[in-house]
């Protein structure tokens, strides 16, 4: 199929023409928002080769350690219902949809995080962050932040520290798992755990809309796009404070960090034209032109290569971090948004 000449693109891959294949590892997966599906696209030639049904209005996807599992925050709304409360399960290998997981009165979903084999997810309208655990088929933890649109979710490597970004509030929360409390005294009752943790929330001021955030690979700084300030915040993770406040974009909505470290991207809904952030200087380095308005990101863990949705245009674009120019595009159905790296192992 010859590529389009409006635009330098090296392969387009129209949905009326994809043909179901094998999932090709890695796997690079992309949310159609309207259209309550998972596509799932071969990284290396740029095609779609499945489509699964999920849930209402999906908004963000998350993998399983293996690579074998997709799992999609149903959010429900843009069907006017209130907020959903399931998260869909996709086999990847066999390209099908599993039981979805029901939330309960945890209602709209949307940030997801998997980490230590354990599926973390934030609930916007019960404020609150919740853990599934796919062995037990059970939610065996929640916590409340008391902030208002508990957002988008990360987990630190040693699984001590979670974070949240919390758009209405204008925080990040970073929440601590406390050091190991004593038993209270006295004798206790059979098959009482020998000990306790507990989890410290704090809350830190950040811009007004701060969504879409990430963290420096070495740990040490937590980057956020505040949309309504149109502004990021860095923020020093051992200090809980904002040590600068950098000027963004328009509605900047998701901001991805690339694996060395170097730059951070910031995608924006209002301007067809993705921002590129020095990290050692916190100046901008460059504004990468784009077909139309950007919102999702994604980086190749390998730093090759990075996504971004093109929603009012759907589709993705595709980013060649030696280059930073567009070096192709897929064409998905309506509303991409989410997106995910999908490794077997």
């Amino acid at each position: 199929m010859k590529a389009l000449r409006s635009i330098p693109l090296l392969c387009l891959a129209l949905p009326f023409l994809a043909t179901a294949g094998d999932t090709p590892n890695p796997a690079l997966l992309v949310l159609e928002k309207q259209q309550d599906t998972l596509v799932i696209v071969d990284p290396a030639t740029l095609t779609i080769v499945a489509r699964v049904p999920v849930g209402d209005d999906p908004h963000e996807v998350a993998v399983s350690d293996d690579g074998r599992t997709a799992y999609i925050s149903n959010y429900g709304g843009l069907r006017g219902n209130g907020g959903g409360n399931t998260i869909s399960v996709v086999d990847l290998v066999a390209q099908k949809p599993l039981a979805p997981i029901d939330l309960g009165a945890l209602r709209a979903p949307h940030g997801l995080a998997f980490a230590g084999g354990k599926l973390y997810f934030t609930a916007e309208t019960a404020k609150a962050i919740g853990r599934y655990d796919p062995a037990t088929g059970k939610i065996d933890w929640i916590l409340g932040t008391g902030q208002n649109r508990t957002h988008m979710v990360a987990v630190s490597r040693d699984l001590k520290t979670i974070f949240t970004a919390n758009v209405n509030s204008s925080t990040i929360s970073i929440i601590d798992q406390s050091a190991i409390q004593p038993p209270p005294p006295g004798p206790q009752p059979p098959g009482a755990p020998a000990h306790a943790r507990d989890w410290s929330v704090a809350n830190v001021a950040v811009g007004h809309g701060s969504e879409g955030f990430d963290i420096t690979p070495d740990g040490k700084q937590l980057w956020v796009a505040n949309a309504r300030d149109r502004t990021i915040s860095v923020i020093d993770i051992a200090t809980r404070k904002v040590i600068d406040t950098i000027p963004s974009t328009g509605a900047a909505n998701r901001l991805k960090i690339t694996p060395d470290g170097k730059y951070a991207f910031v995608s924006d809904m209002s301007a067809n034209e993705l921002l590129v952030v020095d990290t050692a200087t916190r100046h901008e380095y460059k504004r990468i032109k784009l077909p139309s308005s950007s919102e999702g990101l994604l980086m190749e863990p390998d730093g090759q290569r990075v996504y971004t949705t093109l929603n009012t245009r759907d589709s993705v674009a595709v980013i060649d971090l030696k280059t930073f120019t567009v070096t192709g595009e897929v064409r998905t159905g309506r509303g991409p948004d989410g997106l995910a790296w999908a490794v077997r192992h």
